[in-house]
């Protein structure tokens, strides 16, 4: 488990300036310390693929902006991923919480949990799972791949972020 606050903190340190997304329970920690600063924006969308369009519009803008869902909204926004921000090189952080990781969820959760990997490997998309001991290095290697212009994901998994403390 890590702190939401200690993660948001590094964001914020690594310039990370701008949130967007659908709401998540598995993220909500990280969302309430979001949404309570009053210098990083939080956004919320009825849809991921919503969400990758106000994020990809922020970095437009001149933000370094975050992307805040759950697994089961990848096959909304993965069409806005390889046809504008993978051509056009326009970075986001996805922060993707991993529902029915292992198997374990509510059945509808089961299928994507199995196959969210794939798909991200399958789309281009680079992604890291998040873990206690690899989070800087996950982060590190996140803001590498986005100087370079492309989006990169943190995927977490159940009880990672603490219920905003």
């Amino acid at each position: 488990m890590l702190s939401s606050k200690v993660f948001s903190e590094l964001l914020s340190k690594k310039g990370f300036n701008f949130y967007a997304g659908v709401p998540c329970s598995l993220l909500s920690g990280l969302i309430q310390i979001v949404d309570d600063n009053p210098e990083t924006p939080y956004f919320p969308a009825v849809r991921e693929d919503a969400a990758v369009g106000l994020c990809t519009g922020a970095y437009l803008a001149g933000k370094l902006p975050v992307l805040l869902m759950q697994n089961s909204g990848l096959g909304y926004c993965l069409n806005a991923f390889t046809s504008l921000n993978l051509i056009y090189k326009i970075p986001i952080l996805v922060i993707m919480s991993w529902r029915g990781e292992d198997g374990n969820d509510a059945p509808e959760h089961i299928i994507m949990g199995e196959i969210n990997q794939k798909l991200l490997k399958t789309s281009s998309m680079e992604y890291s799972v998040l873990s206690s001991e690899n989070y800087e290095e996950s982060l590190n290697t996140a803001c590498q791949k986005i100087k370079d212009g492309l989006p990169y994901t943190l995927l977490v998994g159940k009880g990672y972020f603490n219920e905003g403390h």
